[in-house]
């Protein structure tokens, strides 16, 4: 994937947050981030279990490399719950059932975590690249307009929630970011296996 250009990663999303993210991240050290939108099997397991398994049918569709990622937000009093299905959870109590899920618990504290797992092609076992950010959750706060991540508005890091930071200060320290950097140093190190 190195040439004279640098090199380029297919990251199949059909989020454009998403996207713009991973572009603000990797483009700036040369990586060209390209797109490809696929509907992928959202399996039951842990976060690397279901990485692992979109990373593994996204190769075999697109006949070549891949970078794709499943982003969790984890709560603490809840043993790590609801962790990879916070999609959903989101869809179907918002922002005040994620803090009402937390009502009965002193600990409010949460991790946002984000893999990223990244294939050669059909045949390759996908590499797993993760990032965590510890913080707690609390009452929304922050604007909940397009561009801004469902949960963002309930996860606060020193102070701030996700939604009330800048795009680019948040891009510094979000979970998302520190697996990038890992996602980073891997491909500026030759991309070994």
């Amino acid at each position: 994937m190195s040439s004279t250009t640098g090199p380029v990663v297919n990251f199949i999303t059909g989020n454009a947050n998403k996207l713009a993210e991973v572009k603000a991240i990797l483009e700036p050290a040369g990586i060209t981030v390209n797109n490809q939108s696929l509907d992928l099997p959202e399996i039951q397991g842990s976060v690397e279990e279901v990485t692992l398994e979109k990373c593994r049918v996204a190769a075999d569709l697109v006949g070549g490399p891949v970078l794709v990622e499943d982003t969790c937000l984890c709560f603490n009093a809840l043993g790590g719950l609801p962790g990879p299905y916070i999609k959903w959870f989101m869809k179907s109590i918002g922002h005040d059932g994620l803090n009402n899920l937390l009502a009965a618990y002193d600990d409010k504290s949460a991790q946002a975590v984000a893999t990223f797992g990244f294939s050669k092609g059909p045949g390759h076992p996908p590499l797993l690249f993760q990032g965590r950010t510890d913080g707690k959750i609390v009452p929304a706060r922050g604007p909940t307009f397009f561009g801004v991540f469902g949960w963002d508005p309930v996860f606060e890091y020193e102070g701030q929630t996700y939604a009330e930071m800048d795009k680019t200060a948040k891009n510094k320290i979000s979970h998302r970011y520190k697996a990038l950097e890992k996602l980073r140093a891997w491909i500026e190190d030759g991309m070994k296996e």
